[in-house]
């Protein structure tokens, strides 16, 4: 039987995109391999947001080239972002690579991979009996795409040239997914795009709220949860719809990216410090146990120790129970590129530790506030009586997780547990019979 093993790298976005690959593939027969020694095919589905992102994809090319250089047969296939913005340059530095495509590509790889095998013209009409059941990625949740590309504009980001103008995917398409995912075991749907609060612009007046509705319409026992939603496009429609749905949960990833105009002008972003207050101050009143999350980066050009000062104070005062910071990349391409005022690698780094020593301290004390309530918890993994498992307020592979021993417990479970103790990231707790 045909086998692929598949590396998918980068973002949720990335995530779901192999996902639907692996499935597009196992419907034609060829399945997933979690040991890439038993591959026929290595793919590697690549991210090229930042340097640091963009170096793990090559990292990640080489050791395939490496894999396939010992045993001679293997084919190494790359796409996705990196492979989009830098094909020319991948071909002429590593010709190891056997094909290669950017993104929103997955029809032409499985063709491409069904030729290998020789499944033939009529390939399309031949189905596994166990098409869609391989388990590239084994866990309760699953990330639910719902658009594609991006028409905001950051000045630092290169995704609209990778992928393109924003475009929503057709409700009924995403509701047979989610329909399909849950009735697969899944208890998590994570919604995700580059702007999900962008969803509908192209639609006619079927929106992100209504979408929402509709999944949690859904017969069946699990989460749905948000990530990336634009700031000024979050209003009161929207926040009263996550309050009122109990599948939702009540969590909200509003990434900031910075507090002061000058830099979010230079940055092309819309808000400011006075309008995010307003906002953040209004979510908490419509979802008082609100679970808020946002990003900042540090050392954008021009940014002073003034304007780092600032969004250090804003974030002390808005006490956020999970942020994430970048240090800002200089991306090809991009607008911020050519700006002048770029700051030393030592003084981005400087600053990044102290915002993120900071919100360790709030973390902290967020967590030890958590400290004898009880919550239904997700059950991610589970092996010899120890479980890993995550409350409303944390999101899968980005914040933290509760740690429980109990022998009873199962993965995919939904687990009632009592935080017990806390540290800056993770919590540990007793699962209440």
């Amino acid at each position: 039987m045909p086998k692929i093993h598949l590396v998918s790298l980068g973002c949720p976005k990335n995530q779901a995109d192999s996902e639907q690959l692996l499935s597009k593939l196992t419907a034609r027969n060829i399945h997933y391999a979690s040991d890439p020694d038993e591959a026929d095919v290595i793919v590697i589905n690549t991210c090229g947001f930042i340097a640091a992102a963009k170096k793990e994809s090559i990292d990640e090319i080489l050791k395939a080239v490496r894999l396939k250089a010992g045993t001679g047969r293997k084919k190494l296939l790359v796409y996705g972002c990196l492979a989009k913005r830098y094909g020319e340059e991948l071909r002429k530095e590593i010709p190891e690579i056997d094909a290669l495509w950017g993104v929103a590509e997955e029809e032409a790889i499985v063709d491409y991979c069904s030729s290998l095998f020789r499944e033939g013209k009529n390939s399309r009409e031949k189905r596994s009996r166990n098409a869609g059941q391989d388990q590239f990625h084994d866990t309760p949740y699953a990330y639910l795409k719902i658009g594609e590309g991006c028409d905001r504009g950051c000045t630092y980001c290169a995704i609209p040239d990778i992928r393109g103008r924003y475009r929503s995917i057709q409700p009924d398409q995403i509701l047979s997914a989610a329909e399909g995912q849950i009735r697969s075991g899944i208890h998590e749907l994570i919604v995700v795009a580059q702007d999900i609060t962008a969803y509908g612009s192209d639609l006619g007046g079927y929106d992100l709220t209504r979408l929402l509705t509709d999944i949690a319409a859904i017969p069946g026992d699990f989460w749905i949860r948000l990530l990336y939603l634009y700031p000024t496009a979050v209003n009161d429609r929207l926040i009263e719809a996550i309050a009122s749905q109990e599948k939702i949960c009540n969590y909200i990833d509003m990434p900031l990216q910075h507090t002061e105009k000058n830099i979010l002008k230079l940055m092309g972003r819309a808000g400011s410090r006075t309008f995010f207050e307003k906002i953040i101050r209004r979510i908490r009143e419509i979802i008082p146990d609100v679970a808020l999350r946002s990003t900042f980066i540090v050392g954008f050009p021009q940014e002073s120790e003034q304007d780092f000062e600032r969004m250090l104070a804003f974030a002390r005062k808005i006490r956020f129970e999970n942020l994430g910071a970048f240090t800002y990349s200089r991306e090809d391409g991009t607008r911020a590129a050519g700006l002048k005022g770029h700051i030393p690698v030592r003084e981005k780094q400087s600053r990044y530790n102290r915002l993120m020593d900071m919100q360790a301290g709030i973390a902290l004390a967020k967590n030890k506030a958590l400290v004898g309530r009880s919550f239904r918890a997700l059950v991610d993994e589970a092996d010899a009586g120890v479980a890993i498992a995550r409350i409303y307020s944390q999101a899968p592979e980005i914040d933290g997780v509760v740690i429980v021993r109990d022998l009873a417990v199962r993965k995919g479970d939904f687990i009632s547990i009592r935080v017990d103790r806390a540290s800056d990231y993770d919590l540990e707790g007793t699962v209440l019979k």
